[in-house]
């Protein structure tokens, strides 16, 4: 019998080896897919404007693509944000971009042929509307703004398309009945100063608002349910705008309470041309680059395998669409 027990451990440390070997293929599957070089060239992505998530996420997501295609160069550009960046990689300008559902939506019901050319990558994470203003602001609510100083965004940003939504919803004509002022996320310390109030579309938390709130006070505004459903009448690209709440530990200013909102939904995007190879690679790194860099740009964390997938109103493009299927359960 005691014979036995040597065989028995033998047959049991090849089996061990054996696992081992599948699960360091897995892993090697998982990093390099189907054993393939990784592509190079160099690739213009499209970020926002200083201070907003889209500059950080595109910065975080820069080094990713560095460590997983050495060869690859990211040029990364800043851009007054979703409406911009649509435009840039529609055109050629860029070749990745991130942007707002509604803007895409926007753009692509405004020049449809150019649209056709737009391709989805992955659908990120939501953008949350937040109106400002400074602590003793007699404003309570979007109505309120009307004969006020606001800053409504960049021109072409999404900013600016979603403030000039929601000041339409609630009767106010930007043009007419607001001094509509063109500053964003990286003029917020001029609230109270230069302007009375101001829009800001971002992930959550926005660093230009955290930093804004550990130097002076302000609080939001409510844009409640009523107005949504007034946008949600007014054409096909208000669909994407949903009711939720800025979570109370957002921001230190906020006291412990919530505040009604807006989201909508932000894609990763880019043309039908680019290299399936190249696009396949960098889907890649988008996903699996999730918790690291949610780390650092907390937004980065709700990034989902599970509905990465959904990017209306654009069709996946063929190389995201063939991580997806590798990845498929």
């Amino acid at each position: 019998m005691s014979r036995m027990f040597p065989r028995i451990s033998r047959s049991r440390a090849l089996q061990g080896a054996a696992a081992g070997f599948v699960a360091f293929g897995l892993l090697l599957w998982w990093l390099l897919p189907l054993g393939e070089e990784p592509p190079g060239g160099t690739i213009t992505f499209s970020t926002g404007s200083r201070g907003g998530v889209y500059e950080e996420y595109g910065k975080q997501l820069s080094d990713e693509f560095a460590k997983d295609m050495p060869d690859l160069k990211v040029d990364l550009e800043t851009s007054a944000g979703s409406q911009d960046n649509v435009a840039r990689v529609a055109s050629g300008e860029a070749d990745f971009a991130i942007a707002a559902a509604d803007a895409v939506e926007t753009y692509a019901l405004d020049h449809p042929a150019e649209a056709a050319r737009l391709r989805g990558v992955a659908r990120l994470y939501d953008d949350y509307v937040q109106l400002i203003v400074p602590p003793d602001s007699d404003i309570r609510s979007v109505a309120d703004l009307k004969g006020k100083r606001v800053a409504v965004g960049l021109p072409k940003s999404g900013v600016r398309l979603i403030a000039d939504r929601v000041l339409a919803a609630a009767g106010i004509d930007p043009d007419k009945d607001i001094t509509a002022l063109p500053y964003g996320i990286n003029d917020a310390s001029r609230l109270g100063r230069t302007f009375d109030a101001f829009f800001w579309s971002g992930g959550l938390p926005t660093r230009g608002l955290q930093t804004l709130a550990e130097s002076e006070s302000f609080k939001f505004v409510p844009i409640g349910s009523n107005l949504i459903s007034k946008l949600h009448t007014q054409g096909a690209a208000m669909r994407y705008y949903r009711p939720t709440n800025i979570p109370e530990s957002t921001y230190d200013v906020q006291e412990g309470y919530s505040v009604p909102t807006i989201a909508v939904s932000n894609l990763l995007i880019t043309r039908k041309d680019l290299d399936p190879r190249l696009t396949e690679w960098l889907t890649r790194t988008v996903l699996r680059s999730r918790d690291k860099i949610g780390a650092e740009v907390h937004s980065a964390q709700l990034v989902d395998l599970r509905t990465a997938i959904y990017t209306s109103p654009l069709q996946l493009h063929d190389g995201a669409r063939r991580y997806y299927r590798s990845v498929k359960p």
